[in-house]
């Protein structure tokens, strides 16, 4: 019987905890922060990507406008991603991660347009407010998937950091009073202003009275526990049934 109670107890104690993490595959690694995988190299990169050609825009801002709104916005820009750089640049270093020097075709395109607009002119603050507010808005989307998604927490952090930088960005620009919000395919987020041509899902009429009430209330218990804690009892039945045994056998 002891050995029958050493096997259940056994069988306890070496039980999978039902919250055991998976196996994350071989694009992820173990770092003091928690799994790093593609996502987290992506942020990092894309983040870098963004102010290499941002801060150039944003000193642009500075010295080509005229309008004070399109300064200020610059002057955000300007020190946001100084303070995103560094940052960016630590964590990079700690992950292991390499970083892009130069930015790519599309961003440095952006750069030459606002190079080329007249100084001091209207053509150039459109351009600033509505390409920077178009990227700032793809960009502010994607951080929030890896936010949400990651176990890392250095990236975490960092994620939260970066959506602050980038909601700060866009209220400035936004301020400036030349985004045009009905470009809906530079600034596609302004589609989620427009109404649903969904129609609506039919309602589900309720269950007659008498099934409503037999409708048993969803328990907050896995099936994991219940399991446990039946082989549990079973165990401490075994037990003072074996004690009480021992016990009669000692005093007849």
């Amino acid at each position: 019987m002891r050995i029958l109670l050493v096997a259940v107890l056994a069988l306890l104690l070496g039980a999978q905890p039902a919250f055991a993490q998976p196996n994350l595959g071989p694009d992820y690694v173990q770092t003091q922060f928690g799994p790093m995988g593609p996502a987290g190299v992506d942020l990092l990169q894309k983040v870098t990507l963004a102010g290499l050609w941002e801060g150039p825009a944003g000193r642009m801002g500075l010295e080509k406008s005229a309008n004070p709104k399109v300064q200020e916005a610059g002057r955000h820009l300007v020190e946001g991603h100084a303070d995103l750089d560094r940052r960016t640049v630590e964590l990079a270093r700690a992950l292991k991660v390499q970083l892009p020097t130069q930015p790519n075709e599309a961003q440095q395109g952006w750069l030459n347009e606002m190079q080329a607009a007249p100084a001091k002119s209207q053509e150039f603050d459109r351009v600033f407010a509505n390409r920077l507010r178009a990227a700032h808005g793809v960009v502010y989307k994607f951080l929030a998937t890896v936010r949400t998604g990651t176990r890392n927490t250095a990236i975490r952090d960092y994620a939260k950091v970066c959506m602050d930088t980038v909601l700060d960005h866009m209220t400035v620009l936004e301020a400036t009073g030349m985004v045009d919000f009905a470009d809906t395919d530079a600034i596609p987020l302004a589609l989620v202003a427009q109404p649903s041509s969904i129609a609506p899902t039919p309602s589900i009429p309720p269950l007659p009275q008498q099934y409503q009430q037999a409708q048993p209330q969803e328990q907050g218990i896995p099936d994991g526990a219940i399991g446990l804690g039946v082989l549990a009892l079973v165990v401490a039945g075994l037990w003072f049934w074996t004690s009480g045994r021992s016990s009669r056998k000692m005093h007849p």
